[in-house]
């Protein structure tokens, strides 16, 4: 039986990818960012069709990453990546003079670098884009370290608490191993997906 756990130990970063489209700015959390070439300078950044931010990036063809630190809080992942932009303005108390050239903006706190980036190509894949981009510019904020995704599971994601018996309601609760969303039924369907971070039901386990 295939264990995709094995998947959690590739190096993944995580990081905010913001975009701007008609006055709409918009982020989400993502761990898929990935130099391509270094002439020209391009990068590849992978997103699930149902974020917003996909949809916002798709008819503007711009986006910042802001790459996280090892001080990053859980209320940054909470506010960026467990929340829909479609209900919510992420940026309602930011200031307007952190933006890049591409006139979107980018996390200067909690974040040790970014870049500015245009895309100039899309790869369909199904569930996700794969957005291939040139660089526009790239700042250095701070010389903190980035956080990787294996550190945000053990040092950043509060850890849940064990429940040694089943709730008396009698029902059975599955949780993500990405982001903590419980999902409650007689059976998980094999077609579900996180509402939170986006996961599939592989990256679910039964809880009592």
């Amino acid at each position: 039986m295939m264990d995709t756990k094995a998947l959690f130990n590739i190096g993944y970063g995580l990081y905010v990818l913001t975009t701007n489209y008609d006055n709409i700015d918009n982020g989400c959390i993502v761990n898929t960012v990935t130099q391509v070439t270094s002439n020209p300078l391009q990068i590849a950044v992978t997103v699930n069709k149902g974020n917003y931010t996909h949809e916002l990036i798709k008819d503007s063809c711009v986006f910042n990453v802001s790459m996280l630190t090892t001080e990053t809080p859980m209320k940054v992942f909470e506010h960026f990546g467990f929340q829909s932009g479609r209900n919510v303005n992420k940026f309602a108390d930011c200031e307007s003079e952190h933006r890049a050239v591409n006139h979107v903006l980018y996390i200067p706190k909690y974040t040790n670098a970014y870049l500015a980036c245009r895309v100039n190509k899309s790869i369909d894949f199904g569930t996700h884009t794969m957005f291939i981009a040139d660089v526009l510019d790239a700042q250095v904020l701070s010389d903190k370290p980035s956080v990787t995704y294996d550190y945000y599971q053990k040092n950043i994601k509060p850890k849940p608490q064990p429940q040694t018996e089943k709730p008396k309601d009698g029902k059975r609760r599955w949780e993500c191993k990405v982001c903590g969303y419980v999902y409650e039924g007689d059976t998980l369907p094999d077609d579900f997906v996180c509402p939170l971070c986006k996961h599939g039901v592989e990256d679910f386990e039964e809880v009592f």
